[in-house]
């Protein structure tokens, strides 16, 4: 969008046609945003009493907390829209989706806050009523995934010089239906050669083919799983802020990769025409978590509330299906995974052990993960940081997979 206004005024300047510096206005962007509406936003929700309740059966370390403001996620939503609507293409199918699907989710996020903080309903937006939205907006991502994928166009690589992609997406095989796996190569094409880009006829496309009903239930639990997962996370001061600044920079790498018809060649992952776009949300998803961070660490001044964690976790399950990397956000996102294992084994345990032995069991001290860490005495800040070390390790292990195939 602003690219266009700089055209108008100024033909010859062309900087903004270059995607990397695109990506990094979009982060400094947001990071400046998010620090200048962060006080602000702060104030508002303290004048209005718009604090959170802790539960009475969480760790006794965290009643202190009561009353912190909630719905930081506003904080994140903003500095993330605007950044991504002034530095990205605006038109581009792939922008078009994460923009609605996280927009939407953050409403559904907010209304929830709305729920628990101003109404008082101690559970807030029926669980029910969140799943049905996240079904809503997994359909919604799959069916506009199979019906815009034989999009067509031109790809401005990172020096600035025009060259036409894949014109005709038959030719090339791509199904939006297929998912890539981790270690195995995708060499449907080769590198450039004398400016012109080689088909290469091999079978290790590295991919497999769902069929449309299993790719929108794969889109629809992806969805899920991915929101809820950074919900059930968002225990700790810091702690989902910043793994998700973690996630959205891997996945911006990787979007910028896909995106890119010498990189995909060069790491042999799935190409995937005008995906570059999606580096420019990514970094502003990095910039906005960073700007939040900075009021969010212990001890935190607000919590992102479900506001923000609904609608990170939506936008890292639609990237990663826009993107073929369903299965590699497994491990991108690592830690928000075995934070999410562990409520399931918990409760399962908790249910089984009743139901075989008359008495209920556990397997930790309290779930998710981070819980059982604050219970056996570890102080909140060092959980914090040593969970951070680890989203790092996973998110370079995801790296790796790219290239070791």
């Amino acid at each position: 969008m602003l690219d266009d206004i700089i055209q108008i005024i100024n033909p010859n300047f062309n900087l903004f046609g270059y995607l990397s510096f695109r990506s990094i206005m979009a982060f400094v962007f947001a990071l400046t945003l998010s620090f200048l509406i962060g006080p602000k936003i702060i104030r508002t929700l303290k004048n209005h009493q718009i604090g959170e309740m802790i539960r009475k059966n969480g760790p006794e370390s965290h009643l202190k907390k009561e009353g912190t403001p909630t719905m930081g996620g506003v904080i994140i939503l903003i500095s993330v829209i605007l950044p991504t609507i002034l530095f990205s293409d605006v038109t581009n199918f792939y922008i078009q989706i994460i923009l609605v699907s996280t927009l939407a989710m953050g409403i559904v996020g907010l209304i929830d806050d709305y729920l628990k903080v101003i109404k008082k309903y101690s559970d807030g937006l029926i669980a029910r009523y969140k799943l049905f939205a996240q079904v809503l907006i997994g359909l919604f991502v799959s069916l506009m995934m199979l019906n815009g994928m034989n999009q067509n166009g031109n790809y401005i690589d990172d020096y600035g010089i025009e060259k036409d992609t894949i014109q005709n997406f038959e030719d090339y095989n791509y199904r939006a239906s297929e998912i890539s796996i981790p270690f195995l190569p995708d060499k449907r094409f080769s590198t450039i050669k004398n400016n012109t880009y080689e088909k290469v006829n091999s079978v290790e496309s590295g991919t497999i083919e769902l069929g449309i009903f299993l790719f929108i239930l794969l889109s629809i639990i992806v969805v899920s799983g991915s929101s809820n997962s950074i919900n059930l996370t968002d225990g700790l001061d810091g702690l989902a802020a910043g793994l998700s600044a973690i996630v959205f920079f891997t996945l911006g790498i990787i979007g910028y990769a896909t995106g890119h018809v010498n990189f995909s060649s060069y790491l042999n992952i799935t190409y995937i025409n005008n995906s570059g776009e999606i580096a420019v949300f990514c970094m502003a998803m990095v910039g906005s978590c960073l700007g939040f961070l900075w009021y969010n660490t212990k001890p935190a001044e607000i919590f992102m509330g479900d506001t923000g964690s609904l609608s990170l976790g939506t936008a890292m399950g639609v990237i990663s299906i826009i993107l073929k990397k369903e299965v590699l956000l497994v491990i991108i996102a690592g830690l928000f995974v075995v934070e999410s294992l562990s409520v399931i084994l918990q409760v399962t345990y908790f249910k089984f052990s009743r139901w075989r032995y008359g008495v209920p069991r556990k397997i930790f001290m309290m779930s998710p993960l981070h819980h059982h860490f604050e219970l056996k005495g570890i102080k909140e800040s060092k959980i914090v940081t040593r969970f951070w070390i680890l989203g790092i390790l996973f998110a370079l292990i995801a790296l790796i997979t790219l290239k070791v195939q």
